[in-house]
């Protein structure tokens, strides 16, 4: 059986590390498939444990220079180790600056303009300027080769291996000329350009792992919902206990103000529970015995004692953040084209490279080594590629983090790519369009018997029954207080109805259909059904030792919003269809109400999932909507599937995305998300692309110094990162309307 590990990276840097990684990692055998993201530094692999370990994964890292650790469930851990590797980062940068200051000072003061400014002569001494340089190139700068060596090593070419090949070529060469000048001042000496952009270039990292950290807030403000104790009643004792020791099955109190620690289900009390942090529902919901409780809610009003169910990584909040943190190190398809242009971009600027440096050499100013050897030098350092690597993963990073606190979540960054090429919605209609609480609204006798004795008789065959329409029939004959006897037998017909013994009555209730495949005369019945169905009830004939009974009516009520939420959708080019299982009347009364353009009604479960092909065959790119177990194959069949939240789990793990609220208008948030965060990225990568295409023709031209090509190079990083960011910042939805 196929398992799934997520290892954090370090020593990546730039997108052709992340690339060289994931073809070695996928070259293993057992390694079904292995991602590499390099704006989070993880790699998630999917691996067939009986043909390969996880040792043998992080060896392959570890043998393509990499470091790579089995990612720790103690999340604090990895968060710890980025902050002690930013803070050693920032103590690199602040020596080099140090020590790069001087010579920034003796090259400034060269220039006509600045011939005011006062240059000490120990800063224009070359014994000085290389006692200076000579700890910027080869101590801190250690890690440019270490990493230029790796890369060489395994036939590939990275950010560090133009870093090195640059600042070396300044080094060392002005290392010649100090040792041929003996010790005289040299105005055509280079140290500066080697240490500036070194500096620079620790600067660039610097900015941009602090920025890279920002993008997975969301995960840290989801992991900060957490309680950190529980009150549990042990041997009849309450005691305090931190969430980590809470076990299923014990008793836990929250009192009013306080989180709920896990999941659970409530046994004693009453309250109202603010879910707002993981649905994004506003009004707090009414908990009482019987009802379940998700863990990092808050307790509002009274007094509430459950049973917890979830602990640990089995809680609601826990598989949300498992969720978002698989999306953000996800691939978007985009991506591809970023990787397939890092592939090769390294080889191909060290070629310009080279030529340029002939060009100037032979042709354009000949016998200047010099001067040929600067452009050389601002080719290869303005074209790192490490923009290019960045420009998506920052986005999906930030997009899916923040589709997250507004409850909704992507599963993968292809599904976060996709959802903004959807044309038509398909809307399943019970527990997604209306709330899913349906009521009895009618009781019609057409038979011998009277409308007590047939509710008694229908409400014991579908005592059985879990399907919602059963529960609010067991529910209505309850408040009516009458008493249902047991059924035997009992056997549903998905789609068509069920068959039961009660009272040693052979019950059969369901659809037109239903009746005829067992020879029940419906006619009498016609004119009320049709009535029912008109006022949007969902009707159903009941038959009794063969004959027809009478016919009970259920009503679904249409959640608040679903009508605008359409109407929404529509505005936005969508095409929206109501898919239903229920008769074509009222269907067509649901469908009236809420606005849709079309329904298509009494459909079996099964045939859902054709249903989407046969829209998916003509053209249309979709996105199926769905709440319950029988939606799964369609939610699956679809472009895009996705799941309401207060669904089923079984519905959730077949969809894309799963909508927390019951809010229809999730569907137009997250399909907006989509659309911003393709948008960012689109801009990322044009960016991204737009500084090499311009920079390295400018470079070769003579036009950007080295220490400018650096700077240029760093900005373009922290931009492209900068601008990722925004997404967090996205106000759509109830707040935009």
């Amino acid at each position: 059986m196929e398992q799934k590990a997520s290892f954090p990276i370090t020593g990546m840097t730039c997108a052709a590390c992340a690339n060289r990684i994931e073809k070695g990692l996928r070259k293993l055998s057992g390694v079904v498939n292995a991602n590499v993201n390099f704006a989070m530094e993880t790699a998630r692999v999917e691996y067939n444990p009986s043909e390969v370990s996880v040792s043998d994964i992080i060896k392959k890292v570890e043998q393509l220079g990499y470091q790579a650790t089995l990612k720790s469930e103690e999340k604090g851990e990895e968060a710890e180790h980025k902050q002690r590797e930013i803070a050693f980062q920032k103590r690199k940068f602040i020596l080099s600056a140090l020590l790069s200051f001087p010579l920034l000072w003796a090259m400034v003061g060269h220039f006509t303009f600045t011939s005011f400014l006062w240059v000490p002569d120990l800063f224009m001494n070359p014994w000085f300027q290389l006692v200076l340089a000579t700890p910027v190139q080869l101590i801190i700068g250690k890690q440019f080769y270490v990493g230029a060596y790796k890369a060489l090593r395994n036939k590939s070419a990275n950010m560090d291996v133009l870093v090195a090949l640059g600042t070396s070529a300044a080094y060392f060469y002005s290392l010649y000329l100090t040792l041929r000048a003996a010790g005289h001042h040299q105005v055509e000496l280079y140290f500066e350009t080697s240490a500036i952009l070194i500096t620079l270039i620790l600067l660039g990292k610097l900015l941009e792992a602090r920025a890279k950290g920002r993008t997975s807030e969301a995960i840290r403000k989801l992991m900060g919902l957490q309680a950190k104790t529980a009150l549990v009643i042990r041997d009849e004792q309450e005691m305090q206990v931190p969430v980590e020791e809470v076990q299923v099955g014990d008793t836990v109190v929250v009192k009013p103000g306080e989180k709920i620690p896990v999941d659970g289900e409530v046994i004693e009390g009453t309250s109202a529970v603010d879910e707002s942090m993981l649905t994004g529902e506003s009004i707090p919901v009414e908990k009482n015995p019987g009802d379940t409780v998700i863990g990092a809610t808050i307790n509002k009003q009274g007094s509430l004692k459950f049973r917890a169910t979830k602990v640990g990584r089995d809680t609601a909040l826990a598989q949300i953040i498992k969720v978002v943190e698989e999306a953000q190190g996800s691939k978007a398809p985009i991506q591809r084209i970023a990787d397939r242009i890092s592939g090769v971009f390294v080889p191909i600027v060290v070629g310009v490279a080279v030529i340029t440096f002939f060009i100037w050499f032979l042709g354009v100013e000949p016998g200047d080594f010099a001067g040929a050897l600067e452009k050389a030098i601002a080719v290869l350092v303005i074209a790192c590629p490490c923009a290019l690597g960045l420009a998506t993963p920052t986005s999906i990073m930030a997009g899916s983090g923040r589709a997250a606190e507004m409850g909704i979540l992507f599963k993968g960054g292809e599904y976060l790519e996709t959802a903004h090429k959807i044309q038509t919605v398909v809307l399943d209609k019970t527990g997604t369009v209306t709330k899913g609480e349906p009521k009895l609204t009618d009781v019609i006798a057409t038979g011998n018997m009277d409308e007590t004795q047939l509710l008694r008789l229908v409400g014991a065959a579908e005592k059985s029954s879990e399907h919602p329409l059963a529960e609010a029939i067991v529910n209505g004959a309850k408040e009516k207080e009458i008493e249902m006897p047991a059924a035997e037998e009992f056997e549903a017909i998905p789609g068509y109805g069920i068959r039961a013994l009660a009272d040693g009555n052979s019950v059969l209730v369901g659809t037109r259909k239903f009746m005829a495949q067992h020879e029940v005369a419906t006619d009498a019945a016609a004119s009320d059904m049709e009535r029912l169905e008109q006022e949007g009830k969902t009707a159903m004939l009941a038959a009794v030792k063969g004959s027809l009974a009478g016919i009970i009516a259920v009503a679904d009520t249409v959640r608040e919003t679903s009508r605008e939420a359409i109407i929404r959708l529509k505005d936005m080019g969508m095409e929206v269809i109501l898919l239903t299982g229920d008769n074509k009347r009222t269907a067509q009364a649901i469908g009236q109400q809420v606005g849709v353009d079309r329904v298509i009604a009494e459909v079996l479960p099964d045939q859902k999932a054709d249903e989407v092909k046969k829209l998916q065959s003509s053209g249309h790119t979709v996105a199926m909507v769905g709440d319950g177990i029988n939606d799964a194959p369609a939610l699956a069949a679809a472009d895009l599937g996705m799941a309401i939240g207060t669904g089923t789990d079984v519905a959730m793990e077949a969809a894309d995305i799963t909508l927390m609220r019951g809010d229809l208008n999730s569907i137009a948030d997250a399909i907006d998300v989509s659309k911003k965060t393709v948008q960012n990225i689109r801009q990322n990568l044009f960016w991204a692309l737009a500084y090499n295409l311009i920079g390295i023709p400018v470079a070769a031209a003579g036009y950007l110094a080295p220490w400018l090509a650096g700077a240029a190079m760093a900005f373009s990083s922290v931009s492209v990162v900068l601008n990722a960011l925004r997404l967090q910042r996205l106000n759509i939805g109830q707040k935009e309307r």
